[in-house]
């Protein structure tokens, strides 16, 4: 009787006080509440790490091959206003590289005379300028574009998936070793994949508000197009897609999609929506199939306003486009006056003819026939030990499978067929897949086998696409999606600071990149700084021989060396250093020279060093 009546007490005990909430619900209410800081916090410290990574890197590493000139001409830019070097590549890119360059200040001598490369080792040589100093501010620009076109990555996958699947699309792209290693230079690459990536963006984002994506998703493509003539492809596509927009657009689709907002924050004076968990996809994350069919059936008046809206849609993103273009020139020289200090290939046939037909200005086609006159060169490859000279169609994915982080090209492979799988991502598929494979594709029939970063658009568009793998109900696609997004952090974090040379896992890792690619792959000349202090913290007075490919200076860092090609080899003994580069072209004297020697390290895994 006493137990029952315990028993009783006890009962009424834990009744008053209500059902305990489980400890999970009560973690995911505290996240709820905390959204509004925690979401940018996240996306804060994900970009200062990749900030931190990319001023480290340019900070540490000498010019590359490509580099001099870029700041050579920006330079001329400031000084002359004249189009004079570098006429294969639009001046834009550029233009961002002078806004650095003019606060570093070099002292430019407009008198000297010779190719593009000569003058840009002038102004950080022989100029009585400090070229780290010149270089670290020509880099800065680059640094944050690369950063904001992360927020780019971030609101487009957010626009398909919600919060957390940007946040997905965000990490993969700050932990990717390729856009950290080319983001941290003042090259043209990063800027071109990133312009293409944020006009696919708002040109999805103009099937809601075509009237103010529409000319933003020109502009973008115009300055793609104005920083590399290698995004002209990606004109007709997103023209394309802009016409689809349109017709979804009139049709009044995807009517339970929110309004377009800040990707970091909810609309002014409302409550930030909740954000999706990693484990489902939010209702919105696209229209209804089947929408832009649905824009062309109707009364043939209703047809034909439809089909005149979306071409007067795709015209204006190509007008745009071109504008752009010619703003980059004018803001150059508004007299459009070209004096290009080398000759320009001519360049006759049906290419010929297509480039004098383009609506760009005289310089530009110029540029093209340059771009051509260097596809016809004989160049030499490397991939996987094999020395070879032309090109292979399949060079760009072999490479893209080496350098890419294992995690990016599971959620990237797995994301792209969600996309075209699953419902309600299928309308997202032409604008997440259709730039990065065509592009792609112009890339491969190229005959210049130097590197992915003819394709960084590649991990930019994979890392939006990944964020499209977690599927609602199926929560071991979240936890898969973290662990792998975890994998490739990790994979990155362990080539710090040497991300030029990374290779994932599968290949052996950044030490042995060099036996698989190189050029800009592997060795571009970076690492000239790290073997001047290598040499003279543990080869000091020792005889130095020195094959070295790139465009710095050796005795402006103080390194004394000879070439071992000029001499006969008996008379090679000591300290050989060497390119990887080079290495991997390695014939005749140098053959024999590295066959002679043992392996005594390495510098940056850049550069290889052998004992005689």
């Amino acid at each position: 009787m006493m137990a029952r009546e315990q028993h009783l007490l006890l009962t009424r005990a834990v009744a008053s006080e209500g059902p305990r909430r489980p400890v999970p619900g009560r973690l995911r209410a505290r996240l709820h509440r905390h959204r509004r800081w925690l979401v940018p916090l996240l996306a804060v410290l994900l970009l200062a790490q990749m900030a931190a990574a990319m001023v480290t890197t340019a900070v540490q590493q000498t010019p590359t091959i490509d580099e001099p000139v870029y700041v050579a001409t920006a330079t001329d830019y400031l000084h002359e206003h004249r189009i004079r070097y570098n006429p294969e590549h639009p001046p834009l890119g550029k233009l961002l590289i002078a806004a650095g360059v003019a606060v570093a200040d070099p002292h430019y001598d407009p008198s000297y005379t010779g190719t593009q490369g000569d003058v840009g080792r002038h102004l950080l040589y022989e100029s009585g300028n400090d070229p780290w100093r010149v270089m670290l501010w020509a880099r800065l620009p680059v640094i944050v574009l690369t950063l904001l076109f992360g927020l780019v990555a971030f609101a487009f996958a957010r626009d398909l998936t919600g919060t957390a699947g940007g946040l997905v699309a965000l990490a993969l792209y700050v932990f990717s070793p390729d856009l950290i290693a080319h983001g941290s230079l003042a090259t043209l690459d990063v800027p071109t994949a990133g312009f293409v990536l944020t006009s696919a963006w708002l040109v999805w984002r103009a099937r809601r508000r075509p009237g103010l994506c529409l000319p933003l998703a020109g502009a973008a493509l115009g300055a793609a197009v104005a920083t590399k003539m290698s995004a002209l492809p990606a004109v007709p596509v997103l023209s394309v897609l802009a016409a689809a927009s349109v017709l979804v657009a009139r049709r009044g689709a995807d009517p339970h999609r929110p309004e377009p907002r800040s990707p970091l924050a909810g609309p002014a004076g409302t409550r930030p929506r909740e954000a999706p968990s990693l484990s489902a996809h939010a209702d919105t994350a696209g229209p209804r199939p089947g929408t832009v069919l649905s824009a062309l059936v109707g009364a043939p008046g209703d047809r034909r306003r439809a089909v005149l809206s979306a071409l007067a849609g795709a015209v204006a993103v190509a007008v745009v486009a071109v504008a752009v273009v010619w703003g980059a020139y004018l803001a150059v020289d508004p007299g459009l006056r070209f004096s290009p200090a080398e000759p320009v290939p001519a360049l006759h046939g049906l290419r010929g003819r297509l480039v004098d037909l383009l609506p760009v200005p005289d310089a530009y086609r110029a540029g093209m026939r340059v771009q051509f006159g260097l596809e016809d060169y004989p160049w030499q490859g490397y991939l996987f030990g094999h020395l070879y000279t032309g090109s292979l169609w399949y060079y760009l994915p072999a490479a893209l499978l080496v350098k890419t982080p294992l995690g990016l090209l599971a959620l990237g492979a797995a994301g792209a067929v969600t996309l075209v799988a699953v419902r309600r991502l299928r309308p997202a598929a032409p604008y997440v897949l259709l730039p990065p494979g065509v592009l792609l594709a112009a890339a491969m029939t190229g005959s210049r086998d130097f590197g992915t970063r003819y394709a960084l658009f590649v991990p930019m568009f994979l890392a939006v696409a990944a964020a499209c793998v977690p599927r609602p109900g199926r929560r071991w696609t979240a936890a898969a999606t973290a662990a792998l997004v975890l994998f490739a952090a990790g994979s990155s974090l362990r080539t710090f600071p040497y991300y030029l040379p990374y290779s994932n896992e599968a290949f052996g890792g950044p030490a042995r990149t060099h036996r698989l690619l190189h050029d800009s792959n592997v060795d571009w000349g970076q690492d000239l700084g790290r073997l001047a202090d290598l040499l003279r913290q543990r080869h000091k007075g020792e005889r130095v021989w020195l094959v070295y490919k790139g465009s710095g200076v050796p005795s402006y860092y103080g390194i004394r060396a000879a070439d071992p090609r000029t001499v006969p080899p008996e008379r090679v003994h000591g300290l050989l250093v060497v390119s990887d580069s080079a290495l991997a072209k390695a014939r005749g004297r140098l053959a024999e020279l590295v066959a002679g020697s043992r392996p005594a390290g390495d510098v940056g895994h850049s550069i290889s060093l052998f004992r005689r």
